[in-house]
């Protein structure tokens, strides 16, 4: 499984969740490049994310470049997946559950608290889904097909309380998973920052999780 190691930058504490140059500039970038199910679905866009922390939240910023960007969704708890998508799965060591955030090109944000992907699922209230900042490049008005390569960008900001973290006692690590997918795009795919072995699509896997280290 893949690790890596969140930089605290002290900047973040300030800056506005517009400006990434903070990010790009500190930190290295990872790839989410795993096309784990290439007999049924080989796409895959150009994708990268940039993670870092500030004392009390977590910053990722992704960008993309993918063929017939989508974002039909605008209100939080739509089904998101189905848009140009990228998601951050992630769970605290020796915790029963574990969180999806997913976020489709114009920022739109499905979250939840959930034991498996149909098991005990509780979703985020409307107030913590908005302490979940968002910018998109793109705006945040929904659209329909952009013909052609689009790149986008997306930038998040999750407070580590929501993530049932205690700022001033964080864990040494978290386990996670990246995914970029757009299920009802042109262009379907399912690709992943780790690898997942199934023999379907299935991005609610824990045990595929890697390492994000403090």
């Amino acid at each position: 499984m893949k690790s890596f190691k969140i930089k605290y930058l002290k900047e973040l504490d300030n800056v506005d969740i517009q400006d990434a140059n903070w990010i790009l500039k500190e930190v290295d970038s990872q790839y989410i490049d795993n096309v784990n199910w290439p007999d049924q679905f080989d796409t895959l866009p150009a994708c990268n994310f940039w993670i870092a922390r500030s004392v009390s939240a977590l910053y990722i910023h992704f960008s993309i470049n993918e063929e017939n960007v989508q974002a039909i969704y605008e209100t939080d708890h739509d089904p998101v997946w189905q848009d140009s998508c990228v998601e951050f799965f992630c769970k605290i060591p020796d915790s029963e559950r574990y969180i999806n955030f997913e976020f489709n090109c114009i920022g739109t944000c499905l979250a939840a608290i959930r034991k498996g992907r149909n098991v005990e699922v509780v979703p985020f209230s409307m107030d913590k889904m908005q302490k979940i900042e968002r910018y998109a490049t793109l705006g945040s008005k929904a659209f329909s097909t952009l013909k052609g390569e689009t790149f986008w960008e997306l930038t998040v900001k999750i407070p580590f309380e929501l993530m049932g973290m205690d700022q001033n006692q964080l864990p040494k690590k978290l386990f996670a998973n990246f995914y970029k997918c757009a299920d009802a795009s042109s262009k379907p795919h399912y690709v992943s920052w780790n690898k997942i072995d199934t023999p379907t699509p299935d991005f609610h896997r824990p045990e595929f999780f890697g390492d994000l280290e403090f």
